[in-house]
């Protein structure tokens, strides 16, 4: 045995290095990130429409939007990402630098009624203003008003921004794809959508560009429709993009 061993010795050493580095590269590949218990609950989400997410990595899918200001229950961490809970009662992930901690119950339950209680009424003046025209546009052709709905509200706000910041004019986002995949994304269930868009200076001029075109004026008066999100967002090349989602639920 030992004379094997002495004969052997350079071709013992080099499998016992290679089923080192062997280990090593496999621990590698298929080792996953620590798994940390944090001393918080809750956590108030600090930025505009942050992608809730299927996994700890930009590389996987949004699985819903959380707002600013939401409240999220916190599980663990793991590397830079939390393990949370919306309200919705969806489980996934959001980066910790969009996730400001908290232990404050009480606060975060009289935040959450103040949120219910505004959710309506959430709108900026000019996507005030459009609604008010919009609705009282349906009044004159005997249609009842158009309600907001918060989470189309959003979907609104976030195809403006794109279309600003990503300078195209189109029903289909490059970034979110189309109305229709957008409300899927977003878990907004719905009989019929539509959208109008417009690029104009003022809301009142974008209102009547949109009632002179038989397309958009068909989705301001169909009476399939009972709910709308506006979004109105400044922009360089047009002054003001609109967008107004439309469903009937």
């Amino acid at each position: 045995m030992k004379s094997f061993l002495v004969k052997n010795k350079i071709t013992i050493v080099f499998v016992f290095i290679s089923l080192i580095l062997l280990i090593s590269l496999f621990a590698k590949s298929f080792g996953m990130e620590d798994y940390q218990q944090v001393d918080y609950s809750l956590g108030i989400v600090n930025t505009d429409y942050l992608n809730m997410r299927s996994g700890t990595g930009i590389t996987f899918s949004s699985i819903d939007l959380l707002n600013k200001n939401e409240y999220v229950r916190i599980f663990g961490k793991i590397g830079d990402w939390y393990i949370i809970q919306n309200e919705e009662n969806k489980i996934g992930t959001a980066h910790s630098k969009y996730i400001t901690p908290t232990n404050d119950m009480k606060a975060a339950a009289t935040n959450t009624e103040a949120i219910e209680e505004v959710s309506n009424i959430n709108l900026t003046s000019d996507e005030s203003e459009l609604l008010s025209i919009i609705n009282s546009e349906r009044q004159k052709n005997n249609l009842p008003n158009l309600e907001i709905d918060e989470q189309l509200q959003n979907v609104a706000k976030l195809k403006a921004t794109d279309i600003a910041q990503n300078n195209y004019f189109s029903h289909i986002s490059p970034t979110y794809g189309t109305p229709f995949e957008m409300l899927k994304t977003h878990n907004i269930s719905y009989k019929t959508a539509s959208e109008n868009i417009a690029g104009n200076s003022s809301i009142k001029s974008a209102f009547d560009a949109w009632i002179s075109s038989d397309s958009h004026k068909e989705n301001i008066l169909s009476n399939d429709y009972n709910y709308t999100g506006i979004g109105v967002v400044d922009s360089i090349a047009y002054g003001k993009i609109i967008v107004e989602l439309f469903i009937g639920k």
